[in-house]
């Protein structure tokens, strides 16, 4: 029936009705009321509170990957935010201690950047001469302030989301006791023997004059200069291959003044060929002789333009290694004057190429390994092994490349230079080029300057990967960084389960972990040194001198490091020993990756975290990391690396990660595009409510959608949920619990709702367990409009509205009701944080503050009944037959509301008869009357093919319509005192007369 049944001519009887009376309004305005729900949260102090009830209580414990502190927040930080919201209150609902202490990152260039573009290049200063101590200390200064502002605004907006946490007390980075453990962190690293300065070819962004690690680029199209060149065999061991030429192809042609070797593969099958004719104009002139992979050689002579050519002969890949080459450049300017040697490497392949590698160990991994492992080899030939120092930190080519020193491979502005043009220039001249071309591949940048980078030998600071870890001086064989962080994960809990293959094999194909950078704004590599002669240096290991340094740190910054007389300061008494001072700075992965040590092990700072003792540990506490899948390269992978070189375990013992978010047609966000979605917008023009309810009703795994569109369905499901909720409490507004009905006693109909309701339980204990909150709402979604809305509410508000107070079907329907209420606001609280809190308070403010001060409800097995949920499948069948009927019968006008109708229902197995006895179809449709028939229905009734046996014929319901319930039943009038209105909304009337309410 309706919920506002229109006047009687005779009587007013809507007194009479318990129609649902709420305070909980039905247009949400979440964008205002939301900000007065966070000052009630702030007002009792919800995070202390939720903190005292759960003493005592398991420890899951979110640990937060560090933002980066330097502008407002945008989608992607949302959707991480409000996913560690969800997973913190669902785990302290489920019953766990589930801290969570926000953070942030604080050092790094992209900040110094701005502080040199607003503070000194827009207004025409000098950039500060890092020399001087006083300019390096002012400098950081403006930077920590810088960091400052934007973390206070992050938060703002973080707290805007209902994300609850201990916000006035966050962790950063840059603060003085978080600086002090980064220095202790790299302390230990230098104490167990992995921290060490080497000689390498590290990736190097000429923009930001800074090395980079892996995690700090991104793989974008570029433009190569391509070319093949001939590196003339000179080895007298080989007098078959005299006047031959190894052939070999590179998309840098910049490295080869930095030629060192040849790479090639003894699995390859090679061959010596030889033009017999090519154009005049040619490069490659009839009468070369060249050393190819068989594989590839008709793809060199066709870019080479040679119109014809004979193998002449096998070359056995494993007979390479004897030959010799000279140099392209021999003689240029006097250099290169050297053997080039030709080494057997895994990475060479006949895929590409030539089936030989161009290998200059100071411009790439894989070149430097092969140059490394054949070092002794080629000394014993009398082979020089130092790797030339070819270019510098602004991109020239430097006096190690004898005729191109000064040329550019990048500038200033990231853009490519003159060396390609100069060392392809020079091949030519030499008569060393076989072609040339150009190729669009994927080439690493920097992902801050968006510029691409070089790999350029220089000596940095490394953790090794391989090393034999000393733990108390000892070293233990095969215990390195790389086996321990590869245990580690295998026996962390990663979600989606991919996560792990793809940390493992970043993991075990990974080269030593470059942790210094050339820039002012970090935690330095607080270590005094002392110069080996070769590159190398020796660290001091001084337990006085690292406590003093650490000691400052903690009162004073990572500042003091930089302060005037800082390096006596520390020394002491050692000052007159030739100790230097480091002044590169930390890696800033190496800061987030040391957070777990001044978050997760701090009890003065983090009192609210102390005494985590974790599974691995044989506990029963847990750490979570969740952040997106591009931190198995980043802060994931930092944190096991680090935590395994000092605690020799991962840090934490679950990590989730999520996709990243793109527009409605999946296109990546872009301002250029237009197709950003910013949070602050959504907030203001729909509120938080919404942006939670799409971050856990997508696939969170995958990469997600957002836009207008799905944002748009995102609020009609809201609105279902909302409407679902807001009955229920009207309807609890009649409803006293010392009148509540046992299970026991209730009808069929609430027993199977309570079963569903348990059902509900159990998937959604499970799915919160398992982070799985899709289906938290896709299975609440349904239950609440299917199950609830659609079904049981419909056919129940007649007996809540009508019945007389005395009823105990309307008292056992609302007893149900309050159970369900309870369960779903509950459930709902991690995800509908606002709405559920708001709702909550009208509901139960006896029981708790706030919502998200209670757990989920505990087992509901007791409700569960399959055969009545069987029974009851049979029966909602055969309602589905009749409201289809209904449904074409209102279509052809013959009535109009349900209530109009008699239904007949013809049933043909006798088995089905059974299943109908005592259960009143009129209710079960929402007619006023019914008859069940058995045996075959007439040709014209309604059937639907997936309930066979079943048929309806409408008729239309006989009687008078009563007054009260709008039923048209041919008992009204039956009760004298009461004429129009139903035998049971007579006596309704008369218990209401009896309380005193005229009607």
């Amino acid at each position: 029936m309706s919920e506002k049944p229109q006047k009687s001519d005779a009587a007013d009887y809507s007194k009479t009705l318990y129609l649902p009376q709420t305070e909980f309004p039905m247009r949400a305005g979440l964008p205002q009321r939301e900000p007065e729900i966070l000052k009630y949260w702030s007002d009792i102090d919800l995070y202390g509170k939720l903190r005292e009830t759960a003493q005592g209580r398991p420890k899951f414990v979110l640990h937060d990957g560090p933002p980066y502190a330097n502008g407002n927040i945008h989608i992607g930080h949302a959707l991480n935010k409000i996913l560690k919201d969800v997973v913190t209150k669902s785990q302290q609902m489920l019953g766990h201690d589930s801290n969570y202490v926000p953070g942030w990152d604080c050092h790094g260039l992209p900040i110094e950047w701005k502080i040199e573009e607003e503070n000194y290049r827009k207004k025409g200063k000098t950039k500060p001469d890092f020399r001087d101590s006083a300019a390096m200390v002012a400098f950081r200064k403006e930077c920590r302030a810088y960091a400052e502002h934007w973390l206070n605004v992050q938060r703002e907006e973080f707290k805007r989301l209902g994300v609850i946490g201990d916000w006035d007390h966050p962790y950063a980075t840059m603060t003085y006791p978080a600086e002090a453990q980064i220095a202790r962190e790299l302390m230990k690293f230098a104490a167990n023997g992995t921290l060490y300065r080497g000689s390498k070819p590290v990736m190097w962004s000429v923009v930001e004059k800074t090395a980079l690690a892996e995690a700090e680029v991104e793989y974008e199209d570029y433009q190569s200069d391509t070319v093949w060149v001939k590196f003339p065999v000179t080895s007298p061991a080989h007098g078959a291959l005299a006047g031959a030429s190894v052939v070999i192809w590179t998309t840098t042609p910049w490295t080869l003044p930095g030629n060192r070797a040849i790479s090639f593969s003894p699995k390859i099958a090679y061959g010596l060929y030889e033009v017999t004719d090519a154009p005049a104009d040619n490069w490659a002139r009839t009468g070369d002789k060249l050393i190819l992979a068989d594989a590839l050689a008709e793809g060199v002579f066709k870019q080479a333009r040679v119109t014809s050519y004979n193998r002449l002969r096998d070359i056995p890949g494993d007979t390479l290694d004897a030959v010799e080459c000279a140099h392209p450049f021999r003689g240029l300017a006097g250099g290169y004057n050297f053997v080039v040697p030709l080494l057997p490497g895994d990475h060479v392949t006949d895929d590409t190429g030539t089936g030989f590698v161009h290998t200059a160990p100071g411009h790439g991994r894989e070149d430097f390994d092969v140059w490394m492992a054949h070092g002794r080899e080629l000394e014993g030939r009398g082979i020089a092994t130092t790797i030339p120092y070819t270019v510098d930190e602004n991109g020239a080519l430097t006096d190690h490349a004898p005729g191109f020193t000064g040329k550019r491979v990048i500038n200033d502005k990231g853009e490519k230079g003159d060396a390609n043009e100069a060392v392809i220039k020079a091949l030519t001249e030499a008569g060393m080029l076989l072609a040339r071309g150009r190729l669009k591949h994927q080439y690493p940048h920097s992902w801050r300057s968006k510029k691409p980078v070089i790999f350029r030998n220089t000596p940095q600071w490394f953790i090794a990967m391989d090393k034999d870890i000393a733990d108390d001086g000892q070293a233990k064989s095969g215990d390195t960084l790389r086996a321990r962080a590869l245990r580690a994960i295998s026996v962390t809990q990663w979600v989606p389960a991919a996560g792990q293959n793809r940390i493992n094999g970043m993991i075990a194909n990974r080269p030593d972990w470059v942790i210094s950078r050339q820039r002012a704004w970090g935690v330095p590599i607080a270590v005094f040194v002392r110069e080996k002669g070769d590159g190398s240096a020796e660290i001091l290991q001084d337990e006085t001198v690292n406590t003093r340094i650490a000691d400052a740190f903690e009162k004073e910054g990572a500042d003091a490091w930089y302060a005037d007389g800082a390096r006596e300061r520390f020394l002491g008494s050692r000052a007159n020993e030739d100790w230097k001072k480091v002044d590169d700075i930390c890696d800033v992965w190496f800061d987030s990756g040391s957070t777990h040590a001044f978050v997760l092990e701090d009890p003065v700072h983090f009192p609210g975290l102390a005494g985590i003792k974790r599974k691995v540990d044989g506990g029963q506490d847990t750490v979570m990391y969740l952040e997106g899948s591009d931190q198995h390269r980043g802060w994931f992978h930092s944190s096991l690396l680090e935590s395994c070189g000092t605690r020799g375990r991962a840090p934490y013992d679950v990590v989730l990660t999520h996709g990243f978010t793109l527009d409605e047609n999946g296109r990546k966000m872009s301002k250029s595009l237009g197709n950003t979605v910013e949070p602050q917008k959504v907030i203001k023009d729909s509120g938080a409510d919404i942006l939670r309810l799409w971050v856990c009703a997508t696939d969170y795994a995958d990469d997600q959608r957002i836009g207008p569109e799905i944002l748009k369905n995102t609020i009609e499901t809201y609105r279902k949920l909302r409407n679902s909720i807001r009955w229920m409490l009207g309807t609890l507004h009649h409803y006293k619990r010392s009148e509540a009905v046992a299970f026991a006693d209730m009808p069929e109909l609430e027993r199977l709702m309570l079963h569903q309701l348990s059902e509900q339980a159990e998937v959604i204990r499970r799915a919160y367990a398992a982070f799985d909150y899709k289906t938290v709402i896709a299975s609440l979604a349904a239950f609440m409009n299917t199950e609830l809305s659609a079904f049981y509410f419909d056919i129940r508000k007649d007996t809540l509205y009508c019945d007389p107070p005395s009823s105990v079907a309307r008292k056992a329907a609302l007893t149900a009701i309050d159970l369900i209420c309870d369960a779903i606001l509950k459930w709902l609280a991690p995800v509908l944080s606002f709405t559920t809190d708001e709702a909550w308070r009208m509901y139960r403010p006896d029981a708790a503050p706030s919502v998200h001060l209670t757990l989920f409800p505990e087992t509901m097995d007791g409700y569960r009944d399959e055969a009545l949920a069987a029974k009851w499948e049979t029966i909602r069948n055969i309602r589905r037959v009749v409201t289809g009927a209904l449904e074409l019968a209102r279509a052809a006008k013959t009535i109009g509301s349900s209530l109009e109708a008699s239904p007949i229902i013809y049933v043909a197995d006798r088995a089905l008869l059974g299943t109908l006895f005592d259960t009143d179809l009129a209710e079960i449709c929402i007619t006023s009357n019914y008859e069940v028939r058995e045996g075959e229905a007439p040709a014209e009734a309604f059937r639907l093919d997936a309930v066979p046996g079943v048929a309806v014929i409408v008729e239309k319901a006989v009687g008078r319509k009563c007054a009260r319930s709008w039923k048209i039943l041919e008992s009204v009038g039956e009760d004298a005192e009461y004429p129009d209105v139903s035998p049971r909304d007579a006596q309704a009337l008369r218990e209401w007369k009896a309380l005193g309410v005229s009607v």
